[in-house]
């Protein structure tokens, strides 16, 4: 009994096994309902060519959720990142000018969220969906609502840098995004930065009783998330060799969901990298999938809100005493079943 004791624990402290299942039965069941798309290489390679945009912003935002905050500006943040590369590439033709000041644009609102929420007590919810708006509003006005198109970025090492392709085959976003996830897993899980988030999530009140300076690591934390969400914005801007006023406006409630569905906990103290990082490979693959095995677009809410349910309740259920009672019973009983064979 001791053993399969054991062995339960070791599997729920496996990090985001529940969504590592659903998206392996998920690429399963699309290969079984469209072999010709999904076993070759090709629709792999056009997700890790996608989803990277999102999966670096959705990485930031489990930061923020875990700490029992909220982050809606992000999708503003990628349309005022893409506005400014575009234009100081147009405007001086030097990319990595353009790169430094699109991250510091995404600092820039990082950093005015964390004064609002951390120092004059704005509800994050509130704060950010006015930021949302404001700087929103603010490209719009400034690009005068038009399409850049950038397409000399093509012809510039940048590009080729971090969305071209590796041998020819694998987009190098994917590879940078892969980096960012282990580098941001590390600041949570192995990080004083990460503990304070967690400390914070779980219980303000006691952050402040250990030394937590609260105020500075909510800034910090908002700051982070915004150069995040500005490196996917540039990814995005890089990929297309265009900007427009609009892009990144469907990335809310996916980034949202993605970081939902892997694990985190929508009232703070705990996130899971790895969740979040198969939890935002399955929202992108979703679509594609669908559409591939011949039941029709219009399916595609349908299925993906079935999705979501099913891999929330795996991971709550996963983690439930009651499952894990079910789980030794049942290995008891194999155990015994091999007993009775020998």
């Amino acid at each position: 009994m001791r053993v399969y004791e054991e062995k339960r624990s070791l599997l729920v402290r496996i990090e985001g096994l529940p969504i590592i299942g659903v998206y392996c039965l998920l690429i399963l069941v699309f290969i079984f309902t469209s072999p010709r798309v999904f076993t070759g290489y090709r629709i792999y390679m056009s997700f890790l060519q996608t989803v990277p945009p999102q999966l670096v912003i959705a990485l930031g935002l489990t930061l923020v959720i875990t700490a029992g905050e909220i982050d809606l500006s992000f999708p503003a943040v990628v349309a005022f990142s893409g506005f400014l590369f575009s234009y100081v590439y147009r405007t001086f033709g030097t990319p990595w000018f353009a790169f430094a000041a699109a991250l510091a644009g995404g600092a820039l609102i990082g950093y005015a969220n964390g004064i609002l929420i951390a120092r004059l007590g704005v509800p994050s919810i509130m704060a950010t969906l006015a930021a949302q708006f404001f700087w929103n509003g603010l490209t719009t006005l400034l690009s005068q609502g038009l399409s850049w198109n950038i397409v000399t970025i093509r012809g510039q090492l940048i590009h080729s840098l971090f969305v071209g392709r590796i041998g020819g085959v694998v987009p190098a976003q994917a590879v940078w995004t892969l980096g960012i996830a282990v580098l941001v897993w590390f600041i949570l899980n192995r990080h004083q930065f990460g503990e304070s988030i967690m400390f914070i999530g779980d219980n303000v009140q006691v952050a402040q009783v250990v030394g937590i300076n609260v105020v500075k690591t909510k800034i910090s934390l908002f700051t982070f998330h915004g150069v995040l969400s500005a490196l996917g914005g540039v990814l995005l801007t890089l990929e297309m060799a265009n900007f427009w006023s609009t892009q990144g406006s469907g990335f809310l409630l996916p980034v949202m969901a993605a970081v939902f569905i892997g694990g985190t906990s929508i009232a703070g103290g705990y996130g899971t990298i790895v969740g979040t990082f198969f939890g935002m490979y399955i929202i992108g693959s979703l679509e594609a999938g669908v559409v591939a095995s011949g039941i029709g677009g219009y399916w595609v809410r349908l299925v993906s809100g079935l999705v979501m349910a099913f891999s929330i309740i795996l991971n709550i259920s996963f983690k439930n005493k009651s499952i894990g009672e079910k789980w030794n019973k049942m290995l008891r009983s194999q155990a015994e079943k091999k007993r009775n064979k020998a």
